[in-house]
């Protein structure tokens, strides 16, 4: 059996596994322990260390613990009386370039990690256990602390064997990543310490590959999630009422439902990969409040990830048909509505794309271009301008992230610090562009 500790660790496991108990678990997560410990890794590093509060969290007195709403459409006043409390860090570690005036690389990852079901684990999910075979197990190991540390580690290298590049590269990790980004990434990329740091190119989470192939993500869907509310005559459950809020939200879900399929037909016949087709899932159905009641109202939500090349205005247009087909009393809200969807270049004319895919022709590595099918603070970041990747160098490897028992090998990690060594050197070199000369 193996322990926590064992003699002959490399320094590089010892650091991820110690990062991994660091509880930043949502709804509570423990941020005021992530950051000592990066401020602590950013004084061994010898790096410049700034802290930006991105957002204050109200705090309920009574004891309850902290209130945030996830997102502000879902805002709701908290029970009983407030007091202001420090909230939502961001923590920028840099190494300054020796050109300034070049923009600069931004390595980004978020702290925060998902809930647990701890019973269903073979081990703690906050002890960063090690088992015999050099599995470490642990929430976060995969989604994505394992990145944190290889970008440390890679800059701990690049640093002992004498490096300097002409650009700056910052490390900014960011919280509340799991729950949307909305007191973090989304907050950060409007703040004027996020226009200082002048990223030209960023790098942020990618995907475990259970091939010899590395994944990575140049684009990602844009989360729709919406709710139908349908309104009905209401009355006894013993009659045939005509024009119910039932008949009519079935219409609407059977449309959806039927544009479901159409997608998923369309992924498996042409074999594409998810995140080239919109999905879309029902996931909550609202209403009624007796058996022998036919309700006046009822609601559906559900999850849309739009792909791309999907015409936002005309599939909003489709959506508003759907309503209007079922009939009067029929409306849809976005509870939250991306339409800033942007796409990174993989030209190899690209200077950007040509450093980092030279890196791994250059180490006779495979890469496999995909849209993300999920969300990322990646598209905050694209958003605001500055391109960006999404890439975990993690192949050979199951998808494990969310999931019970999520591990990674001790090997794969360190390979990763390999790749992110060679990557960061390969980016921070990049020639002045045009528009920087």
């Amino acid at each position: 059996m193996a322990s926590k500790g064992r003699e002959g660790e490399h320094p590089s496991v010892t650091l991820f596994r110690q990062y991994l108990r660091i509880r930043t678990v949502q709804p509570e997560p423990d941020y005021g322990a992530a950051v000592a410990f990066l401020e602590e890794r950013a004084r061994q590093l010898g790096l410049g260390c700034q802290k930006v509060e991105v957002s204050l969290r109200p705090c309920v007195e009574s004891g309850v613990g902290p209130w945030a709403a996830p997102h502000p459409a879902l805002t709701t006043s908290p029970p009983g009386p407030l007091q202001v409390v420090p909230g939502h860090v961001v923590t920028v570690l840099t190494w300054p370039g020796t050109n300034p005036t070049l923009s600069s690389i931004l390595l980004n990852s978020h702290t925060d990690v998902v809930p647990v079901f701890k019973e269903h684990w073979s081990h703690d999910p906050f002890e960063g256990f090690k088992d015999a075979d050099g599995y470490i197990y642990g929430r976060g190991a995969q989604d994505m602390k394992c990145v944190s540390i290889q970008y440390l580690e890679a800059v701990r290298r690049l640093k002992v064997e004498g490096h300097h590049f002409p650009r700056t590269i910052h490390m900014t990790f960011v919280p509340d990543e799991e729950v949307g980004g909305h007191q973090g990434m989304e907050l950060f990329v409007k703040r004027p310490e996020f226009q200082a740091l002048r990223a030209g190119f960023a790098l942020d989470e990618g995907l475990a590959s259970p091939t010899d192939a590395f994944t990575v993500f140049y684009s990602e869907r844009s989360p729709w999630w919406l709710r139908v509310t349908s309104t009905g005559k209401p009355g006894h459950g013993s009659r045939f009422i005509e024009d119910t809020a039932a008949e009519k939200l079935h219409k609407v879900i059977n449309s959806i439902l039927a544009f479901r399929e159409k997608e998923k037909q369309r992924l498996q016949s042409n074999q594409l990969k998810p995140g080239a087709v919109t999905s879309v899932n029902l996931t909550m159905l609202e209403g009624g409040v007796a058996y022998n009641v036919v309700p006046a109202t009822m609601s559906a939500c559900f999850d849309f990830r739009v792909a791309p090349d999907v015409d936002l205005k005309a599939f909003e247009e489709q959506l508003q048909s759907w309503c209007q087909a079922a009939g009067e009393g029929v409306t849809f809200e976005f509870v939250q509505k991306w339409m800033e969807t942007q796409v990174t270049s993989t030209d190899d004319s690209d200077p950007w794309w040509a450093a980092f895919s030279g890196v791994f022709k250059d180490m006779k590595l495979a890469l496999e271009l995909e849209i993300c099918p999920a969300s990322t603070d990646a598209r905050y970041i694209r958003a605001a301008g500055v391109p960006a990747l999404g890439f975990s160098p993690m192949n050979h490897t199951p998808v494990l992230l969310h999931d019970h028992d999520e591990r990674l090998h001790e090997a794969v990690f360190l390979r990763g610090v390999d790749i992110y060594t060679q990557l960061l050197s390969a980016l921070a070199s990049v020639p002045a562009l045009p528009s920087e000369s």
